[in-house]
């Protein structure tokens, strides 16, 4: 088919008007202006008044907590959160959340993302859950064990055990050492060491609070008092920042997708874009927790590659009276209300691009270009073209179509 709209926004080159792209079986074959397409046989179907763009990728989320929206107030103390949530949690049967993650995937597929790298804190829940969703799923097996007290290396086997037990997915699989304070030295290593032999992504929670950074930089205050009552072995502590912790246990790699990182230390950023390390912000959990300004200038001048996740809605505020949503478009206008000096170009880049160089799939997904995957969607658009991309980042409600691997998931009215 040859699908034409009024815009057509690459991500890989300048944004094309009365634009077209046309899809074989799962990949994009062609890419410009209508004008200079050969009918070929192929069936043409005009959008109108739409940009056409890339499929959103959502770099972190925890879909299985979708439905702890609005019970958990922002607390003082991330400690305080922690305990919270883990209560929460403890709550819920397998049902609940396997409803929660059922929703949250519907919530990000009409709001037009096409690929999710998802923390699966509930592995019983794989693989049946992912066949109820067409989103490109990358499941990430979340692993802790301070307060279990199990040995790193068992919980790893049953991890790697598990991923290596499920079909062949859409998306992909990895592994998730929970973040440096919850896990022990041991399992960062061992789960470093695994993904790179394995050629599996690896992602993990870093310096997302003050109470982290100063844990281990400076083995005190809030966060170190709690895990040290509770019999944590702290002596990993007082040693550096959080991100010099990872470098110690040997994680900082070009497969690493590093969640939030907040808070930095001298040098970190230079050394995560030396080992080639992503790293994820997610605006409105960032609000949440009423974190410090995010270091976007310092890790771009650096040259780390930064991508937009949503989190999970147990760390999004309720506003206007509407029950919060899975949304990376709220996540874009969150991020560009909070950092004015990045261009819509840079947002967009944030939430396609840099997502699909984060997962291994650069060229693949998070663009359109001649053999890149068909993962397409559209929003309304009738301005001028030098405001489409500004029209993208701030487009609210659900988008008008949607394709994922060459299959309408969202079927645009004129289909």
């Amino acid at each position: 088919m040859i699908i034409r709209t009024r815009m057509v926004v690459t991500m890989d080159g300048a944004p094309i008007p009365d634009g077209a792209v046309r899809v074989r079986g799962n990949r994009i074959v062609e890419v410009g202006n209508f004008s200079t397409f050969a009918p070929d046989n192929d069936e043409i179907i005009d959008l109108g008044e739409c940009v056409l763009l890339p499929g959103l990728i959502n770099a972190h989320c925890h879909l299985d907590y979708t439905d702890l929206a609005g019970e958990i107030a922002p607390t003082k103390l991330f400690t305080d959160w922690i305990k919270t949530i883990t209560t929460a949690k403890a709550g819920r049967i397998y049902a609940d959340f396997a409803q929660s993650w059922v929703r949250g995937a519907r919530m990000l597929l009409r709001t037009g993302a096409t690929t999710v790298a998802d923390i699966e804190a509930v592995p019983e829940l794989l693989p049946e859950i992912r066949q109820a969703t067409p989103l490109r799923v990358f499941s990430f097996l979340e692993m802790t064990g301070v307060k279990s007290r199990r040995e790193p290396r068992l919980i790893l086997d049953e991890a790697v055990r598990k991923i290596e037990s499920l079909p062949a997915p859409a998306g992909g699989a990895g592994l998730s050492p929970h973040a440096p304070y919850s896990t022990v030295p041991e399992l960062l290593r061992l789960s470093a060491a695994v993904a790179r032999e394995k050629g599996w992504r690896l992602t993990t929670h870093v310096a997302e609070s003050a109470e982290e950074f100063e844990m281990f930089t400076h083995a005190r205050g809030p966060m170190f008092d709690w895990l040290k009552r509770n019999e944590r072995d702290m002596t990993d502590c007082g040693l550096g920042s959080p991100v010099q912790h990872l470098e110690r246990n040997g994680c900082l790699a070009d497969n690493l997708i590093a969640v939030h990182v907040n808070y930095l230390a001298s040098g970190d950023a230079a050394l995560l874009a030396q080992r080639g390390v992503s790293v994820v912000h997610c605006p409105r959990s960032h609000a949440f927790f009423q974190h410090r300004r995010f270091p976007r200038e310092t890790l771009a001048d650096a040259g780390v590659n930064i991508c937009l996740g949503t989190d999970s809605l147990a760390s999004v505020v309720q506003t206007r009276g509407q029950p919060p949503e899975l949304n990376l478009f709220a996540e874009m206008q969150a991020f560009a209300a909070a950092c004015p000096e990045a261009p819509p170009e840079t947002v967009l880049q944030m939430a396609t691009v840099n997502g699909a160089r984060a997962l291994g799939l650069p060229g693949r997904i998070g663009q359109l270009s001649e053999n890149s995957l068909a993962d397409i969607i559209t929003v309304p658009f009738a301005g001028k073209s030098a405001d489409a991309l500004e029209a993208v980042v701030h487009h609210a409600g659900e988008v008008s179509a949607s394709m994922i691997d060459g299959a309408w998931v969202i079927k645009p009215s004129t289909v």
